[in-house]
């Protein structure tokens, strides 16, 4: 792993919010980096920060201070319309809602990205990806016809149809019970695994956290790096 492998580095992200009487600080100083095939989960208690740095993270939002790159763009930078334009190209989402269009069927939800996108066969890769995650015979279902763990699933594919160089995924099991969240699990990992593309997911599933390469923490907005990250990031140094 080398620093040419870097795909996103955050530097001294703070942000925070006008309330009465003064601010609300939700993050304080913040600074990571996410390499080539790498999978980092963000853990922290509910009001730790984590969704607002994903969010900053994929340039969803801008931060009051500080960075983000992904490459060698600095997206803190870029406009609206520039932002969305890096997200349509290199970004994947999954959601803990999944966010189906009800509306399309399985399929169409998932080739749409790649039809706004230009791809060349956007029902062929669709249905390839829904059929890895065995979803071959629920093509034509529409999301309401489809069970939570399906529903999920569909929202994978839709996400790594479009060959993301990151994936960002805001606690993609908490709506799904244990078993249908290790079959999520499995199929996540697998999607990230042969598209080799790095992933940051907030969580609070231990389990989930557990199956990422690193787990980092938010504690009042502020970033505890757990062993294994910080013994990365000095030989990555």
């Amino acid at each position: 792993m080398t620093p040419s492998s870097a795909v996103l580095s955050a530097k001294s992200i703070s942000h925070h919010v006008p309330i009465e009487g003064g601010e609300l600080h939700i993050l304080k100083d913040i600074s990571l980096t996410l390499f080539q095939g790498q999978s980092i989960a963000i853990q922290g208690a509910s009001g730790s920060g984590k969704s607002t740095l994903l969010g900053i993270l994929a340039g969803l939002d801008t931060p009051k201070n500080g960075a983000v790159l992904i490459g060698d763009t600095d997206i803190t930078m870029l406009n609206e319309n520039q932002r969305a334009a890096l997200r349509a190209s290199k970004i994947g989402f999954v959601f803990q809602s999944f966010y189906l269009i009800d509306d399309l069927t399985a399929l169409e939800n998932v080739a749409l990205p790649l039809e706004l996108f230009g791809h060349a066969s956007p029902v062929a890769t669709a249905t390839e990806c829904l059929k890895r995650v065995g979803l071959s015979d629920r093509l034509k279902h529409f999301p309401t016809q489809l069970s939570g763990g399906e529903q999920q699933r569909v929202a994978l594919c839709r996400a790594f149809a479009i060959k993301p160089q990151i994936l960002f995924a805001d606690e993609p099991t908490a709506n799904l019970d244990s078993h249908t969240a290790n079959t999520v699990l499995k199929q996540l990992f697998e999607l990230q695994e042969s598209s080799q593309c790095s992933m940051i997911i907030a969580t609070h599933d231990r389990t989930l956290a557990q199956r990422c390469d690193h787990i980092i923490k938010l504690e009042h907005g502020k970033l505890i790096l757990d062993s294994n990250m910080q013994n990365a990031s000095e030989k990555c140094a």
